[in-house]
């Protein structure tokens, strides 16, 4: 059995000329499970890092941790950027997931520095978060409020019960299946719209989440950590008819613990359903050209509110990033809407000595 030194990483034995011998798939294996276990990262987080350092034994076709030099780092992002075609951004990512591996064998004693902090990253252009215009999201919003009204509901439970009873009772079952489909996705789209959480937040979210008595929801963000975001009362409202509408699916009540948002057949809901939930529900909105994926929903309300005076310090906290420099990219969006109107409306920018001041 491999030794534990006092911080719980695995120590490898050493081979009969003093270099660590352990296979870097298995230093792979057990940084994973540091990862998980003692950092606490989240199965997402887990699964990019697993992907990333798989693709790179890969590469290596095997060997050890003195496989790993600096060369090797840079020939490795060579063929990531160019055989691979990875933008810069992706690149990046691998080599900090790298970077992170470096530094758990250091600490385990298979190196004794860390090889990619001596390689020069890609240059990542500068771009700005997209998200959507206020009219767009009125439109969404207008456009489905029949899915998250008191007689929407009232038709799903009306043809789930003549489902099991009525001559056209398959007829009534994907009519009922239909409806859920339609409720599902407008209740996705109302809670990322309206409390910016992340995909992998909102996914989970459990039912006794939501405090109706005080209007908040408990978000379990990175790391898990956790954090209380203020719900709306119309937002509160569709929820607690969404969870009825399950109840009636369910056939009952159903306890804090498990998941507020499921599937058809009661399973909590997973990445690519969240995805297309969103591309297909924006598909059709007027003026919605770019992206369409959960996370443009979350830069949506955080321009929205940093235009309409928010400080960046509550921004911060109700987005749960761990610093206000993740927070400030959002100011770039203000400031380029900020010199639009101002090159619009200033009586200069009209004329031909609209130049006069830069």
């Amino acid at each position: 059995m491999i030794p534990e030194n006092d911080t719980g990483v695995m120590m490898n034995k050493m081979d009969g000329e003093g270099n660590n011998s352990s296979g870097l798939e298995a230093l792979v294996e057990q940084f994973l499970i540091r990862a998980k276990s003692v950092r606490r990262y989240s199965s997402r987080t887990c699964e990019l890092y697993a992907d990333a350092l798989r693709r790179f034994c890969d590469y290596l076709g095997g060997g050890t941790s003195q496989s790993i030099t600096s060369r090797v780092i840079r020939d490795y992002e060579v063929h990531l950027l160019e055989d691979c075609a990875m933008q810069p951004k992706t690149v990046n990512l691998h080599l900090s997931v790298l970077s992170s591996f470096c530094a758990f064998l250091m600490l385990s004693g298979e190196l004794k520095s860390n090889p990619v902090k001596t390689v020069r990253r890609p240059k990542v252009p500068n771009r700005l978060p997209d998200f959507y215009r206020s009219e767009q999201i009125q439109t969404y919003f207008s456009g489905t409020e029949i899915y998250a009204s008191e007689e929407f509901l009232e038709t799903f439970r009306q043809n789930l019960a003549l489902s099991a009873t009525s001559d056209n009772g398959k007829d009534c079952l994907k009519a009922a299946k239909d409806l859920y489909g339609k409720r599902l996705e407008r209740v996705i789209i109302s809670t990322l719209a309206m409390l910016g959480i992340r995909r992998s937040e909102l996914i989970g979210l459990n039912v006794g989440d939501l405090d109706i008595s005080r209007k908040v929801m408990t978000v379990r963000g990175k790391g898990d950590k956790m954090r209380e975001i203020p719900v709306l009362d119309a937002l509160c409202q569709e929820i607690l008819l969404y969870l009825k509408a399950v109840e009636a699916l369910k056939g009952g009540k159903r306890t804090a613990e498990e998941p507020m948002f499921v599937t058809w057949d009661g399973k909590r809901i997973y990445p690519v359903l969240v995805d297309r939930a969103v591309k297909g529900q924006f598909a059709d909105v007027s003026g919605v050209t770019g992206r369409r994926s959960p996370h443009v929903l979350r830069h949506t309300l955080a321009t929205g509110l940093l235009d309409r005076g928010t400080d960046l310090n509550s921004i911060k906290e109700m987005l749960g990033h761990s610093s206000l420099a993740a927070t400030q990219v959002y100011t770039h969006n203000s400031i380029a809407k900020l010199k639009q109107v101002y090159k619009s409306a200033h009586p200069r920018a009209k004329n031909k000595g609209g130049n006069y001041g830069d």
